[in-house]
């Protein structure tokens, strides 16, 4: 990408070598499976998922058709909008607002509200606003709106976890992934697969299962305390989603993309392979440009793959370890999860927390002159951005927190499910062994990517 760059731009001066941040997350790691052994000797996430109704009224405001309406036309019209901008505004990714709405406020700010808020997908997609505006419109001519086909079960997430895939070879292995029309192109294609899976599956069915951003984003809902039950808004505790297992075909495969492609962005900013990726491409950027572009993306490509095997990998011999451990009749793939969701959530903060920041600024004089044309339409167009809001340390600091207190989530997570499953105590804390082995080691990778950026 083009964009400001979404690491830290060097750490340089830290009161401590960063070394010891690698040590101090895996002991704050190590301190936590003790307590969790020692404190949380009975699942609690399920029971206490129940929660409570919010008063009345304002459930009825936040439930209400009508504030629906409101936000799916906003959403539809931010589509066109950001659509039009793609084919037709102004190439360079900084004078058109298709890139940064894209990157930045869609793929970083929607997993924000989506984890703090709840499942906001379910309004705010535009695809899902056009879907049930054109059902409404089918239906009020006497005519029933039905799936053309049964959703076949084996499939599962498998369509989601390769659509994600896509969205993630566009942004880190293309050559040009900030280019407006090549954004164009992508997201007509992709509003063509999702409308496609609307008409022969349905809305909801395909939602859950194919819809890739809505899959992602209600995996991060299950964070939330709040929550739509029957009609009403429940409070309910953090992470109680996550509560049980998880055995939907391709879920594995839909989180290691999830965890992968976010890992390969942060070592893809590392001298290494930028080193890498120079020796490829070096001999034919002068003479064959285009050639030099097609290597590039074919070894960033293989890059992306490994990463995301590599994740997948992890967490299958993780699972394959815990049952050994304590001779379960069953793979314990589903049931441990669940836990990946919080981990995911906080590599997306620790990855694209300064490009949120940074970048996200722009959108405020973007959204007066979308297409690059020298409109002011809000009277924001002179906006000037603030580029060092935060220290590259301050940034680190909250990478760390954010990683750390991820992968403590995740490990409560995996413990909970553990404490179900096993009624003999040291049972469920031998089938943890191996999960801690885990996380230590998406921790300390996590840091350490973090910290070659």
């Amino acid at each position: 990408m083009i964009f400001l760059a979404h690491g830290l731009g060097g750490v340089r001066d830290l009161p401590v070598p960063a070394w010891l941040f690698f040590w101090g997350g895996a002991v704050v790691l190590v301190v936590s499976f003790v307590l969790l052994g020692a404190l949380w000797r009975r699942p609690l996430l399920a029971r206490l998922a129940g929660g409570r109704a919010a008063a009345g009224a304002l459930s009825r405001l936040v439930l209400s058709r009508a504030l629906r309406i409101v936000l799916q036309a906003l959403s539809a019209g931010l589509f066109a909008l950001v659509l039009a901008a793609a084919l037709a505004g102004d190439t360079d990714p900084f004078r058109n607002l298709a890139p940064t709405w894209i990157y930045v406020i869609f793929w970083l700010g929607v997993p924000f509200l989506s984890a703090v808020v709840g499942d906001v997908w379910r309004v705010l997609s535009p695809w899902r606003a056009i879907a049930d505006a054109a059902v409404w419109a089918w239906e009020r001519s006497g005519r029933e709106a039905r799936p053309l086909a049964a959703y076949p079960e084996r499939l599962g997430r498998w369509p989601a976890a390769v659509l994600l895939f896509a969205f993630a070879v566009l942004e880190l292995a293309y050559s040009d992934p900030s280019n407006p029309r090549a954004l164009a192109f992508a997201t007509a294609l992709y509003s063509y697969m999702t409308w496609f899976g609307f008409v022969a599956f349905g809305r909801e069915r395909w939602s859950e299962r194919g819809e890739a951003f809505a899959v992602l984003f209600g995996l991060f809902a299950r964070i939330a305390p709040f929550v739509a039950r029957e009609g009403r808004l429940v409070l309910r505790w953090p992470l109680t989603g996550l509560a049980g297992s998880e055995s939907v075909p391709g879920t594995v495969a839909f989180l290691a993309v999830m965890l992968g492609t976010v890992g390969f962005d942060g070592f893809s900013r590392a001298s290494t392979w930028q080193n890498l990726l120079a020796d490829v491409e070096g001999p034919y950027v002068l003479e064959n440009p285009g050639l030099a572009d097609l290597l590039v993306s074919g070894v960033n490509l293989v890059g992306l793959l490994a990463f995301v095997a590599l994740v997948a990998g992890a967490y299958l011999l993780a699972c394959a370890a815990a049952r050994s451990m304590v001779g379960a009749p069953r793979s314990l793939v589903p049931d441990f999860l669940l836990g990946l969701v919080p981990i995911a959530f906080v590599y997306l903060v620790a990855h694209y927390f300064s490009l949120f920041v940074i970048q996200g600024q722009f959108a405020i004089p973007l959204l007066s002159d979308p297409l690059g044309k020298g409109w002011d339409l809000l009277g924001t167009a002179g906006y000037l951005p603030n580029l060092a809001p935060l220290s590259p340390n301050t940034t680190w600091y909250v990478q760390v927190g954010s990683l750390v207190a991820g992968h403590v989530a995740g490990l409560s997570v995996a413990h909970d499910r553990a404490v179900a499953l096993f009624r003999e105590r040291d049972a469920a804390l031998r089938s943890q062994y191996a999960m801690l082995a885990l996380m230590v080691l998406l921790t300390v990778g996590g840091l350490w990517l973090l910290s070659r950026g």
